[in-house]
């Protein structure tokens, strides 16, 4: 029997050629297009989820020849990822909305109903490989490392990555824009989205402030205590940031202060070194595992941004609770951060990190 696959489609042009390599591989293929955040004044903005990117959606799939519809998820996604990521920041916080939309929206919400109506499978445009082993589905990086999304995707479960299929895992971008040309797809050129999505302007620290108002405290130097400006708002500021501060007084030594911890409770931010961003340990909660279970201590890779550097770790886990002790040197990681691990290119696990425990 043919496999029914959901393929969604959010417009641009890996989810284009993802929908098309679907149809050529003989699948019963339905293009779906996420209604996510409604965002005023939107459409044709730099972010995704614009009408425009609708409507290119909805013009791929009728070339295709595949039926498409829109699904309405913005309720889910306002409560699941826009009111956490407020929440999230609110409590000094630094936390990625493509992974929580991943976990709650795409390979929750959407696979649940998808199955729910009969259909095998969702597919995206994710550059990420399934790799199929004794232990079932397992997840890898791309093979085009510029790309790569395997750690957006880290918080999947074996369960989930039984119903998922990514068709572009094995592919590089310029291929992929290649394919598209040669295919004839009106989404062949068009710029990839980078902000987020309920963000279009780019502006979290005034999205922020809509959201929460003003906050205002100090701004110290983490060596001297010295008070060296103000602020609106500790949810401004993120742990490594070092553009924006406005500090009135530079170091004698005119070395560059970055953010190297934030207090909610007493509204202070602390500036200073880099050399105070070192970080040795980092726990989370409530693990995910991404395939099966790992022994109770075990050496990895650690990656703790989208395309961040993988780095030397030693891993220690019970009951779900999960500490990295580094044994690279990792630099700057905000609370919140989700942290993923890698035994080479395979995914074991992620979930967001605890404050971490500086050097020192």
């Amino acid at each position: 029997m043919t496999k029914k696959v959901v393929a969604a489609m959010s417009g641009g042009v890996d989810s284009s050629v993802a929908a098309a390599r679907l149809v050529d591989q003989g699948y019963d293929v339905v293009g779906i297009h996420l209604a996510l955040a409604k965002v005023k004044g939107h459409a044709g903005g730099k972010g995704c989820c614009t009408l425009d990117d609708a409507r290119d959606a909805r013009r791929v799939a009728d070339r295709l020849g595949i039926p498409f519809y829109v699904w309405d998820v913005s309720e889910e996604f306002q409560r699941e990822v826009i009111e956490n990521f407020v929440n999230e920041y609110a409590q000094g916080r630094t936390p990625n909305p493509c992974v929580r939309c991943n976990e709650k929206i795409k390979f929750a919400a959407v696979l649940e109903r998808s199955l729910a109506l009969g259909f095998d499978a969702v597919a995206t445009g994710h550059y990420a490989q399934i790799v199929e082993t004794e232990n079932g589905p397992t997840l890898y990086s791309a093979i085009d490392k510029n790309k790569d999304q395997s750690y957006v995707l880290s918080v999947l479960t074996t369960e989930q990555l039984r119903h998922t299929i990514l068709p572009l895992g094995n592919s590089t971008k310029p291929e992929i824009r290649a394919e598209a040309e040669k295919r004839g797809l009106i989404t062949a050129s068009k710029p990839d989205s980078h902000d987020i999505c309920f963000i279009p302007d780019g502006d979290t620290a005034g999205f922020l402030h809509k959201k929460l108002g003003q906050d205002p405290g100090q701004i110290i130097d983490a060596e001297t205590n010295e008070v060296l400006g103000k602020h609106e708002g500790v949810f401004e500021f993120t742990v490594g940031q070092r553009r924006g501060l406005n500090l009135g007084k530079p170091r004698p030594d005119r070395a560059p202060r970055y953010v190297v911890e934030t207090d909610v409770k007493n509204k202070t931010v602390m500036v200073g070194l880099p050399t105070l961003l070192k970080v040795d340990l980092v726990t989370a909660t409530n693990v995910i595992w991404c395939g099966p279970t790992p022994e109770s201590q075990f050496e990895c890779l650690a990656q703790v941004r989208a395309h961040g550097e993988r780095l030397k770790a030693k891993a220690f886990h019970k009951d779900g609770n999960l500490t990295v002790e580094f044994i690279d040197s990792l630099q700057g990681l905000a609370p919140g951060q989700t942290i993923a691990l890698y035994e080479n290119e395979r995914v074991i696990g992620s979930r967001p990190s605890s404050p971490p425990i500086r050097a020192g």
